[in-house]
């Protein structure tokens, strides 16, 4: 298996996992943004139900990775279409890691606002979608040159 199959596999994983998580997994979602003591709000019933479309972005772009790896369309042959998807695919994956960083820089969770960054699942978050965004760059640099 190649580095830019491997890649695209594992994009595919993150952003089908991602789906699962916002769209079918909402109500794990709500635990993970809003805290406990939080829960009972009546805005949170809102919150958990606006989170789907987080799914809903992420659902095509792990569609799209899975076809150029499984499929591997004639126009994906293409040194240009390689280099522009997987700039793509970096830049989907940097901007969910880049959210979180004011976040991060509040200090996480202040009182009821935002979420942890830097522990529980929003860790593993922020730490693959960083790692995926380098992969994603390398796999474009590879291809560059």
């Amino acid at each position: 298996m190649r580095f830019s199959d491997i890649i695209l596999l594992l994009n595919a994983l993150w952003f089908g996992g991602a789906f699962i998580q916002f769209s079918i997994a909402q109500g794990n979602t709500l635990k993970i943004l809003v805290p406990r003591e939080e829960r009972a709000n009546p805005i949170a019933p809102t919150l958990s139900a606006s989170v789907a479309f987080l799914g809903g972005i992420n659902l095509p772009i792990g569609l799209l990775s899975l076809y150029l790896l499984v499929a591997r369309p004639a126009f994906f042959q293409a040194v240009e279409a390689q280099l522009a998807l997987f700039l793509f695919f970096a830049a989907c994956h940097f901007s969910q890691f880049a959210y979180n960083l004011p976040v991060l820089m509040r200090g996480g969770r202040v009182g009821v606002a935002y979420w942890p960054v830097l522990r529980g699942p929003m860790l593993r978050i922020f730490v693959i979608d960083a790692t995926l965004f380098v992969a994603n760059a390398v796999a474009a640099m590879v291809l560059r040159s």
